[in-house]
């Protein structure tokens, strides 16, 4: 499929980054979907710092991190690499966070993909208070209710998420889904239909207003079909990156 096969120096980089943004678009066509409907963050966990500045100076405008610690060394990295542009990109938190790093998190990132729990919530709304900042964030659901994920049950979903409507710095946007592993991506569109029907149910609550409904689902397998599905962020790494270090 197209961006495999493809190598990760500078050029490298590029070139995969072209084929995932032309197999988003004609994603987005199959979908009758626009391409500016869908935000690709970079899965960059364990790359390394130079295949992300090609990424950047392709035109990435996203990254998406797993721990604090690695998201700001890559940070970093970017900002001195490139100065004139380095401060303009973003820093999604696309992996799970535990209270202790709630307040690095609270000022390094400008979105949270993976709120997981009401603990995690109202540790970063503390944070995000006391630096008065607004973030958006996505509500972890564990679809298949596996053991080795988190996340919140999808059933009742609504009961046990409505306290957190409430907040006022860490903004609940949507819901991100990592749906159970599969032996074709096929397979995965049940589970993003399902991520889909959660979200739209949430956004006809009326404690939650102006629900902005973002979809954060698909990976490096099977971000097409996510697309098709109605998928707001996709999350690609080694598809983008190459194989990690």
């Amino acid at each position: 499929m197209a961006g495999e096969g493809i190598g990760v120096g500078e050029g490298g980089v590029a070139a995969r980054l072209a084929a995932v943004r032309a197999r988003l678009e004609e994603a987005c066509d199959r979908a009758g979907r626009s391409p500016s409907e869908v935000t690709l963050v970079g899965a960059s966990k364990s790359q390394p710092e130079e295949r992300l500045v090609a990424a950047a100076r392709a035109g990435l405008a996203v990254f998406g991190e797993n721990r604090v610690q690695e998201a700001e060394v890559h940070r970093a990295a970017l900002e001195a690499a490139l100065p004139d542009r380095g401060g303009g990109l973003a820093w999604h938190l696309i992996g799970p966070l535990q209270s202790n790093k709630a307040r690095a998190a609270a000022g390094l990132f400008d979105a949270v993909h993976s709120v997981d729990r009401p603990k995690i919530a109202h540790a970063l709304e503390r944070e995000l208070a006391a630096r008065g900042r607004v973030v958006p964030a996505l509500l972890e659901v564990n679809l298949g209710g596996e053991e080795s994920k988190h996340g919140f049950a999808p059933e009742d979903l609504a009961a046990a998420v409505r306290p957190l409507a409430d907040l006022e710095h860490l903004r609940i946007a949507g819901i991100m889904v990592i749906p159970p592993p599969a032996a074709a991506p096929e397979a995965s569109r049940p589970w993003f239909r399902r991520a889909r029907e959660l979200r739209d149910e949430l956004a006809a609550r009326p404690e939650w207003g102006a629900f902005p409904g973002w979809l954060s689902m698909g990976m490096s397998y099977d971000f097409e079909v996510a697309v098709e599905e109605g998928a707001t962020h996709v999350r690609v790494g080694s598809l983008l990156f190459g194989p990690r270090r």
